[in-house]
C-alpha cells in the first residue's frame, strides 16, 4: 500500500487550523462570557473576527494566485 504523505500532510493541516479556531472561540469566547457577561462575548468574538480577517484575505489572495498559475499554461 503507498502512502500519499503531501495528502496526510494536508489533512492534517486542515485539522489543526480548525481545532485552533475551535478553541480560540469556543475557550476564548466562554472565558470572556464567563467573566464580562453577553456583552462582553460579543465584542470578543466581532474582535476576534476582526483580526482574523486579514488573514482569510491574505490566504484567498494566495489560492488565487495559485490558482492563476496552475491554470495560465493550459490553453
Amino acid at each position: 500500500m503507498k502512502r500519499d504523505l503531501r495528502d496526510y500532510a494536508s489533512k492534517t493541516d486542515r485539522r489543526l487550523v480548525i481545532g485552533g479556531l475551535v478553541l480560540l472561540f469556543v475557550v476564548g469566547g466562554g472565558l470572556i462570557w464567563w467573566l464580562y457577561g453577553t456583552g462582553g462575548a460579543g465584542l470578543g468574538v466581532t474582535c476576534i473576527m476582526a483580526a482574523l480577517a486579514p488573514v482569510v484575505l491574505i490566504l484567498a489572495v494566495f489560492k488565487g494566485i495559485d490558482w492563476i498559475l496552475r491554470h495560465a499554461g493550459r490553453k
